[in-house]
């Protein structure tokens, strides 16, 4: 028989009231500062209500002004239409039968890949927050990279158009090309399947023959590095210390570079600056 849990005392009682009091009462202050600040928003009195109302309005009928322009209503009609062909084009896909070797390489791809991706996550994250520190610094240099993009796509917009354009109008002769490769593929299939078994067999015997002597040889390998580790590691503090020696050098040497680029584009833009215009001297002489 189980004991019988003992009462709470007197004591006891009074705190849990007293917590679920100060409890209630914070909940109602806080409720109380929400409705204040609720008020306080869409307060006629103030004026900060109507003008909330006001500006919520103003981009109501801006953005229904937007969406009914002709070039919105074209944009969506687009939009949807291309919605509409990935559909019908991707939805007999799915249903394929040569979908389900590909639903079953994906589903071994990924039981295979996520301990991988636990194992290198640590490193993932410490490369995207470099790459982010990256981006940030060279964030100058983005509206200009952004500049010569638009301008090469501006640039390949025709070409692609006239491949789109030759294309459109050699459909019997794409049609053609596909038939004969069609023709000609098909018969080679089965040959191809049944090398590619032989391969297969051949392959998995020299995996099984390679593996122990691969084996041995990483562990060998691995036992000269261990050994060569002090002399690594000394390399790698002289390599090191060479740096440091000759940063301040390098350093010196970009400066009287930069001076010596800076002096030259100096003289340069006087020398092609049109010349000031010359002031035309009068001589007056008394009559």
């Amino acid at each position: 028989m189980s004991p019988i849990p003992s009462l709470p005392s007197r004591e006891d009682v009074l705190r849990m009231a007293r917590n679920t009091t100060d409890i209630t009462g914070q909940l109602l202050d806080t409720a109380g500062n929400i409705t204040k600040i609720a008020v306080n928003t869409f307060d006629p009195r103030d004026g900060s209500g109507a003008e909330v109302l006001r500006v919520l309005r103003r981009t109501t009928a801006e953005l229904a002004e937007a969406s009914a322009s002709p070039q919105a209503q074209e944009a969506f009609y687009r939009i949807v239409d291309t919605l509409t062909r990935l559909g019908t084009s991707g939805a007999p896909l799915a249903v394929h039968p040569v979908s389900e070797p590909a639903q079953a390489l994906l589903a071994a791809l990924g039981d295979s890949l996520l301990p991988i991706l636990d194992a290198v996550e640590p490193a993932v994250e410490e490369a995207a927050a470099a790459l982010g520190e990256l981006v940030d610094a060279t964030s100058p240099l983005l509206p200009a990279a952004a500049g010569v993009a638009a301008g090469a796509l501006l640039a390949l917009t025709p070409v692609v158009r006239a491949a789109a354009e030759v294309l459109r109008g050699s459909t019997p002769e794409l049609r053609r090309i596909a038939d004969a490769l069609t023709a000609a593929l098909a018969p080679l299939m089965p040959l191809q399947v049944a090398l590619a078994e032989r391969a297969a067999a051949a392959g998995a015997g020299v995996v099984r023959a390679t593996l122990p002597p691969l084996a041995d040889l990483t562990e060998a390998a691995a036992a000269t590095v261990n050994a060569a580790r002090p002399v690594l590691i000394a390399g790698e503090e002289l390599l090191v210390s060479g740096f440091e020696h000759l940063q301040p050098l390098l350093l010196a040497t970009a400066s009287r570079a930069g001076r010596v680029a800076r002096a030259a584009a100096v003289r340069v833009e006087a020398a092609v600056s049109p010349a000031a215009d010359q002031g035309v001297v009068v001589a007056v002489t008394p009559a």
